[in-house]
C-alpha cells in the first residue's frame, strides 16, 4: 500500500524529552496552520502511525484524542480521524532546554507550561549539563521557533556558551535561572543572583550561626553550580569572622563540633547526616546543617532541615509571562532562608 503523503509533514524527534503523542499533535497542528492539511481531510490510521513512527498504538491514539479534545480533529466510527477545524489561532512554538531533570526543575516546568496554557506548543529537551550536547541541540533547532528558553548550567565548556547563545535572535531568547556573561542585546531573563543570595541568607541566619566557629560548604570539584556561590560564601565568612572551608568530598571530611555544613547536592545531604549521626553529634546542637533548595522532605528530616532556596514556581511563571507580554525584562527571583531545628 502506498504511504500517505501526509507523512511528509509529520515528524517525531526521538531525542526530544517532549512526549511523542504531543510531538505528533504539534506536527499535525503545524501542518494545518501551513495549509498542508485541509479541512475534512482524513488522517492516517492508528496502525499506519504506529508502523511509520515505530510508536505504540496507544501513543498514536493519544495524540489524536488530544487534538479531538481541542476540537482540531473529528472522528468517524469505522473510518478514523479527520481535520475538523483549520481556523486555528496560531500557537507559539517554544524550544525549552533544561540542563537536567530534578524535583526543582519539574516545579519550573509545570509552572511554565501551566502559565502558557494552550497558547503555546513546547518542545522540551535536556542536555545533562553537557555543553557539546547543548550546542548541538541549538544548532539543529535554530529555525521554526518563536522563543528559545534556556537554563545554561554546564560541567565544563560553559565559558563559550555566549557564542552559541548569541546566534539566537534576541527577541526570541529567554535565559532562565542564570545570566551568561557575554550574551548581548535585548533579551528576556529570569535569574538568580547567586553571590548576593547566599550572602543575604547567611546574614539572615547570623543569630543562629553565632554559636558555631567554622562554616564549611560542600561544593563538589566537578559541578555545574556557579562559582558565584563560593564568592558570596567567602565574603560572608570574611565579613563576620568565621573560619571557612570548601569541602569537595564529604565522604572523607572530618566532622567536628562547632561546625556548620552547607550542602548543595541532595546525595551529599544524606551522607552528611549519616556521618554526623555516626559521630554521635547532635544536628542543631553540636553541628549545624543548611541545605540548598527546599523540598517537602527537608521539612521533616530530623525535625526539619534549614534551607535556602529560590522560588522555582515563580521562575516558571515569570518566564511564561515574559513570552505572553513579549518582554525583554530581566527579573531577579527572590531567595528565601527557611529556619528549622538543624541550625
Amino acid at each position: 500500500m502506498k504511504k500517505s503523503s501526509i507523512f511528509d509533514h509529520l515528524t517525531i524527534d526521538y531525542y526530544s524529552a517532549t512526549p511523542k503523542y504531543l510531538q505528533l499533535a504539534n506536527a499535525i497542528v503545524k501542518a494545518i496552520s501551513e495549509e498542508k492539511l485541509k479541512k475534512d481531510e482524513m488522517l492516517p490510521s492508528i496502525n499506519e502511525l504506529s508502523f511509520e513512527f515505530e510508536i505504540s498504538r496507544d501513543t498514536a491514539e493519544k495524540g489524536y484524542k488530544h487534538l479531538k479534545k481541542l476540537g482540531v480533529l473529528g472522528a468517524v466510527p469505522g473510518k478514523g480521524y479527520f481535520v475538523k477545524d483549520v481556523d486555528l489561532n496560531r500557537q507559539l512554538k517554544i524550544f525549552l532546554l533544561f540542563n537536567k531533570l530534578s524535583f526543582h526543575k519539574k516545579i519550573i516546568y509545570d509552572a511554565f507550561v501551566a502559565s502558557l496554557g494552550e497558547m503555546a506548543t513546547i518542545d522540551f529537551y535536556i542536555y545533562n549539563n553537557d555543553f557539546a550536547l547543548f550546542k548541538k541541540l541549538l544548532q539543529n533547532k535554530k529555525d521554526g521557533y518563536d522563543y528559545y528558553v534556556l537554563i545554561p548550567h554546564f560541567l565544563e565548556g560553559g565559558e563559550n556558551a555566549h557564542e552559541i547563545i548569541n546566534t539566537i535572535p534576541k527577541e526570541k531568547l529567554i535565559l532562565m535561572d542564570k545570566l551568561v556573561s557575554g550574551v548581548n542585546g535585548n533579551y528576556g531573563a529570569i535569574y538568580e543572583n547567586f553571590e548576593k543570595d547566599i550572602y543575604a541568607a547567611l546574614e539572615q541566619a547570623l543569630p543562629h550561626l553565632s554559636k558555631y566557629q567554622t562554616l564549611k560548604i560542600i561544593f563538589p570539584e566537578y559541578t555545574y553550580y556557579p562559582q558565584e556561590i563560593l564568592k558570596g560564601f567567602f565574603r560572608f565568612c570574611h565579613q563576620y569572622a568565621f573560619n571557612s572551608k570548601v569541602v569537595h568530598d564529604i565522604t572523607i571530611e572530618p566532622i567536628n563540633a562547632d561546625e556548620v555544613f552547607i550542602n548543595l547536592m541532595e546525595n551529599d545531604l544524606v551522607i552528611l547526616i549519616e556521618r554526623i549521626l555516626s559521630a554521635k553529634l547532635k544536628v542543631g546542637k553540636n553541628v549545624g546543617v543548611i541545605s540548598y533548595n527546599e523540598t517537602p522532605l527537608k521539612k521533616i528530616i530530623l525535625d526539619g532541615i534549614t534551607t535556602m532556596s529560590t522560588d522555582f514556581q515563580m521562575m516558571g511563571e515569570k518566564a511564561a509571562k515574559l513570552i505572553i507580554d513579549r518582554s525583554t525584562e530581566h527579573i531577579e527571583i527572590p531567595f528565601y532562608l527557611t529556619m528549622r531545628t538543624s541550625l
